[in-house]
């Protein structure tokens, strides 16, 4: 598949949400389940079985775990940075500053598969498992700063960090699962990606965006050109082979997560401002994601 069209698939489903939650009786009141569900049950499955069957191979994936570590850390660094800015809004900050590194899991595996099959995976996979985490810390510290909430109780309850750790454990401690529970566990997961693209759809909304366009400007420039821009760099120097570099690439290049938005209204945030900054990165990064590909010369 050409680069202009890797997430064709991903972005149809995306319509589909979309033009059901406005047009059909599938209203917004059963995609706030289908979010709840996907971020609360099919998403940390989907990472627990993707993680726990994914083989580690620290000599293989060393540079690879390092570029995209290190990606989302200056991604982390230059959002903190803007929240220095005179006059801002603290409580947009706090709430917007993780669009600037979080991404969207569920389109990162499907453009995994199409980037390179199993293999593209198991990389895409490994750094979910190492950057979830990460992402989450730092989402979820300017919001409990800025909302007086318990920092350590929304980290020790956080369904996707819960999921990735997790898994981690059982693939270090070797767990096999007996064939009937891991074959469920597969069909649970199975079903996160398509409804988690299709709730992307059902929220879409830009209209937050004009309580501080230059803050979402700054914060969708970093996550759409700042990062790519890191990670070919440091792609680039580390010497990584090819496909891990498309991996890469891409997963920098991709849309914000979806649920930030549901990060930002259960922790007190502005969630308007948010669900325009998701809106407005899903959009771009079905630009961004084949352009950079194309630009790094991977596809």
């Amino acid at each position: 598949m050409s680069n202009a069209l890797v997430l064709l698939p991903d972005l149809l489903l995306i319509i589909t949400g979309f033009v059901l939650c406005r047009h059909t009786q599938l209203n917004r009141t059963v995609w706030d389940a289908v979010e709840r569900l996907t971020y609360h049950l099919l998403f940390p499955v989907l990472l627990f079985s993707s993680i726990m069957k994914s083989p580690l191979q620290p000599a293989q994936t060393a540079g690879l775990a390092l570029t995209g570590v290190g990606t989302v850390a200056c991604g982390i660094a230059l959002a903190y940075a803007i929240g220095r800015w005179p006059g801002l809004d603290r409580r947009l900050h706090a709430s917007g500053a993780q669009t600037a590194f979080r991404f969207n899991s569920f389109i990162a595996l499907a453009l995994a598969e199409r980037l390179g099959g199993a293999g593209s995976v198991t990389s895409m996979a490994l750094l979910i498992a190492l950057c979830v985490p990460l992402c989450n810390v730092a989402a979820v510290w300017p919001l409990a700063r800025h909302g007086g909430q318990s920092y350590l109780r929304e980290l020790s309850r956080n369904p996707l960090i819960l999921g990735t750790l997790a898994g981690l454990l059982a693939n270090l401690g070797g767990l096999q699962l007996p064939e009937a529970v891991g074959t469920s566990l597969h069909r649970v997961g199975l079903a996160a990606l398509p409804l988690g693209l299709m709730a992307v759809g059902a929220g879409l909304k830009l209209g937050g965006l004009r309580e501080s366009p230059t803050l979402a400007a700054a914060l969708l420039g970093i996550r759409h050109v700042a990062l790519p821009l890191i990670a070919l760099g440091l792609s680039g120097l580390l010497g990584l082979p090819p496909a891990q570099r498309a991996v890469v690439v891409g997963f920098a290049a991709l849309p914000t997560a979806s649920s930030a938005y549901v990060l930002a209204v259960r922790m007190g945030g502005n969630g308007a401002f948010v669900a325009g900054l998701v809106t407005l990165s899903t959009l771009l990064g079905m630009i961004s994601v084949p352009a950079w590909l194309a630009l790094g010369g991977l596809r």
